[in-house]
């Protein structure tokens, strides 16, 4: 059947091929290394817990609900990041909110609240809007030329992440940023097997580039933070950095540093912009292949005024969008695969966990589990909209969960609410090609080739560029 007649329920996008019957743990390893969701076993996705063993030690794949509670929530502090996921992440985000631990961590989650609590949402909302307003005109000009919707998403969120956290556009910086970025995604992100082998404290010899990136990379973080901090002072915030400048911790009073700060932007500039932009690319990727679902979320924004002023108030009505980016974020979870490692011999619930055990918790699997889901490989939006029963908790992990749950993840989910709207007012969407597009984990989620797509105005549009 043509992708493009299919209805929702029966559009089942294509996945990795699932590995063979088996544990050839030597091919487990490089699965591992290459594209983590070809990893796990048919069985992992029809399971409550999967084991296995990887470099002598125990690998768990947890899908239970109940014991994702435990280990996320319930006894959160016997559970570390892995040394791999740390020699992985440490050279781009540092010692940020994504990576501390203990008191450091609770001391920046305290500071950093006040810049994600409700009353930053107007902010947030505002330059989303304002800047998707400045590129869609550059869209409206692309009419029968392929479009590289995930390269569009990627300079979209990261102008708007600039504006929402610096008050800045990104012409000066952006191209060294998205370069720095698609350079450590590709050449320094994916562990080798000294990262999984070596103790954290020894070298493997891809940290040596590793470190190398570093430097650079922070010192385009101290540029851009220089230059934002160079700007007239306000009465009012006017960015999160404001609200960062202006945060202590209630309980010390502390305020961040120069370099905790620029740990936290860095953080943020990654999260904050490449998970959205995936998200973004793959509810497109989805819905190009649905005419009849871009039409119903047409009827819901076709007569809605985008003002950055009151974009906030917009997004509560943009119910069907809201429940796509859900259903698109359950199929392609930004985040695919968390890791943490059992500090402590544990129980969660029924199931054994031995100290130094590797515990996977991988929203990928858990989305798609077979006894968590109907039907869990289609894409059907309905599943999110407002009548509908809740997801299982702790089944729907998108942005992780417990204390240590994404701090930008409502900014996210209205970033590409909005930004989903506001394209599907003016366009339709297709794919440029009928080529398979399969989900590869680097560090988060992205396609194995950037597939483009056409974007055709909508009567609505040709309206609007006339006026």
């Amino acid at each position: 059947m043509n992708p493009a007649t299919q209805s929702v329920a029966s559009f089942i996008p294509p996945t990795p091929p699932l590995p063979e019957v088996g544990r050839d743990w030597k091919r487990f390893g490089r699965r591992l290394r290459g594209n983590i969701l070809s990893t796990w076993p048919k069985e992992a996705y029809e399971e409550p817990v999967w084991r296995g063993q990887l470099l002598h030690r125990q690998v768990l794949l947890l899908n239970d609900p109940d014991a994702i509670h435990h280990v996320l929530v319930e006894n959160v502090e016997n559970y570390r990041r892995s040394p791999a996921s740390i020699r992985i992440l440490w050279p781009i985000v540092g010692k940020g909110l994504l990576l501390a631990e203990g008191g450091a961590w609770r001391h920046q989650r305290r500071t950093l609240a006040p810049a994600f609590a409700p009353r930053a949402t107007p902010i947030i909302c505002h330059h989303i809007v304002r800047q998707t307003q400045e590129v869609l005109p550059d869209l409206l000009q692309k009419e029968g030329i392929p479009v590289d919707l995930l390269a569009f998403f990627q300079q979209l969120t990261l102008e708007i992440a600039g504006r929402a956290l610096f008050s800045l556009e990104t012409h000066a910086f952006g191209t060294q940023l998205r370069s720095m970025m698609a350079y450590y995604g590709m050449a320094l992100s994916r562990p080798s097997l000294l990262d999984l082998l070596f103790p954290i404290g020894i070298p493997s010899p891809r940290d040596i580039l590793r470190w190398r990136f570093r430097k650079q990379w922070l010192g385009l973080i101290d540029r851009i933070l220089d230059d934002r901090l160079a700007l007239p002072k306000e009465n009012a915030p006017r960015d999160l950095l404001d609200f960062m400048l202006a945060a202590k911790d209630p309980e010390t009073g502390a305020s961040f540093t120069r370099a905790m700060l620029r740990d936290e932007l860095a953080t943020l500039i990654v999260a904050g912009h490449e998970t959205t932009a995936v998200a973004l690319f793959w509810t497109l990727f989805l819905i190009a292949h649905l005419p009849e679902e871009q039409d119903k979320i047409f009827e819901e924004v076709r007569n809605i005024r985008f003002e950055p002023n009151k974009a906030a108030e917009i997004l509560p009505i943009l119910t069907r969008c809201r429940a796509v980016v859900s259903e698109a974020l359950r199929l392609y979870p930004p985040a695919p695969v968390l890791v943490r490692q059992a500090i402590a011999d544990d129980h969660a619930g029924r199931i054994a966990i031995a100290a130094g055990t590797l515990v996977f918790i991988a929203p990928w699997i858990l989305h798609r589990h077979h006894r968590l889901w109907q039907n869990p490989n289609a894409f059907d939006p309905s599943r999110f909209f407002p009548t509908a029963p809740p997801a299982p908790r702790f089944a729907y992990l998108p942005f992780g969960a417990g204390p240590r749950v994404c701090i930008g993840a409502q900014f996210a989910l209205a970033e590409a609410t909005l930004v989903l709207g506001m394209l599907l007012q003016l366009f339709t969407i297709k794919r440029s090609s009928n080529e398979p597009v399969i989900p590869v984990s680097i560090v988060t989620m992205q396609p194995d080739h950037p597939p483009c797509f056409f974007l055709q105005p909508r009567l609505f549009a040709e309206r609007t560029r006339a006026a």
